[in-house]
């Protein structure tokens, strides 16, 4: 939950004296008032010289926690929202063959695949798609230094006719729709995810309609951490603790995609790599306890003769698992 003194710019009477009161009740964050006795804490507030803003002040958390309520839906409701969300295409036609129109507007969809398996390059050509088809922003985190605006252009390029005189306009507007932001640790990363959600709240970024992260995985491996490796017990402890910590923000970051997802009717894009599982068999990295957080989750693999590419469904809410297409990356 957020603390009080996130909320100060936005509401001004949440003030330091405000703050300063609660924290003298031990209430330091939204979650503390959740858990508070009200009615105890507005008869301290009477006690206070400043009573009448103390008291508008608990009024003023008590509003914001009522606004935030997700209101209950019913099975049709829900199936009528369900069909109201649309695909955005990858710019890959068997791909979206494969996914009955694309990239799901209200999903997170992983990409897993070994290095070279063709995740960026997907990545890049759904975000200049994005960004030309529907003339929607794409915000594109990048923990790799993968981001090649140069393959983006020729990807564009390649759906432009040469004839058009408006061709360098046309590329111009849709290259300047693309906002890209280099991300090289996790803390970083879950603060741009909370500076996302407030700038929609806030109606700051609502023409966003794809949120990209290539790499996710890079991003959270090494938080998550892992004790088992060492030898030394005090060591093993360390590890464990910071493992802990690495899940607690793995999970955390993946509740904020799911949030953006849904709340503001996002495709999410997020690509992860491959480590070694069971009897030498590669598996998706991050866990079991990641393996839940994204709705479609697509596996990559690279032939090694030209630039032939696989892709198969390992999960999806709607379609058959194992389907599998081939397609050339140019």
């Amino acid at each position: 939950m957020a603390p009080l003194e996130a909320l100060a710019l936005e509401y001004p009477l949440i003030d330091s004296n405000f703050r300063k009161f609660c924290a003298s009740h031990g209430i330091f964050t939204v979650e503390d008032f959740l858990v508070h006795d009200l009615y105890a804490l507005a008869a301290f507030a009477e006690q206070d010289c400043s009573s009448d803003e103390l008291k508008q002040g608990i009024t003023q958390v008590l509003s914001i926690l009522d606004n935030q309520h997700r209101p209950w839906l019913n099975g049709l409701e829900l199936l009528e929202n369900a069909e109201q969300k649309k695909h955005l295409s990858t710019g890959c036609e068997r791909i979206d063959v494969l996914l009955q129109g694309g990239l799901r507007e209200g999903h997170v969809t992983e990409l897993v695949g070994p290095s070279s398996s063709g995740k960026t390059q997907i990545c890049l050509q759904a975000a200049a798609n994005v960004a030309k088809k529907y003339a929607g922003m794409v915000v594109y985190l990048d923990s790799g230094n993968s981001f090649s605006p140069k393959r983006m252009a020729q990807f564009l390029s390649r759906s432009f006719n040469p004839a058009n005189s408006e061709v360098n306009q046309i590329l111009e507007r849709v290259m300047s729709s693309i906002m890209h932001h280099s991300v090289f640790d996790m803390f970083t990363l879950l603060d741009l995810l909370h500076q996302l959600l407030h700038d929609f709240k806030s109606q700051i970024c609502c023409q966003v309609r794809m949120v990209i992260i290539d790499s996710l995985s890079s991003l959270i491996s090494p938080v998550l951490g892992g004790g088992g490796a060492h030898g030394i017990c005090s060591i093993n402890t360390i590890g464990t603790s910071l493992s802990s910590i690495g899940h607690a923000l793995m999970v955390s970051a993946g509740f904020l995609l799911k949030e953006l997802a849904h709340e503001h009717n996002l495709s999410v894009v997020v690509t992860n790599h491959m480590v070694a599982g069971e009897a030498g068999a590669s598996k998706p990295a991050l866990g079991e306890s990641w393996k839940n957080i994204p709705h479609v989750r697509l596996l990559l693999s690279r032939y090694h003769v030209a630039n032939a590419c696989c892709i198969s469904i390992l999960k999806h809410p709607y379609l058959e698992t194992g389907k599998t297409v081939e397609f050339v990356i140019t």
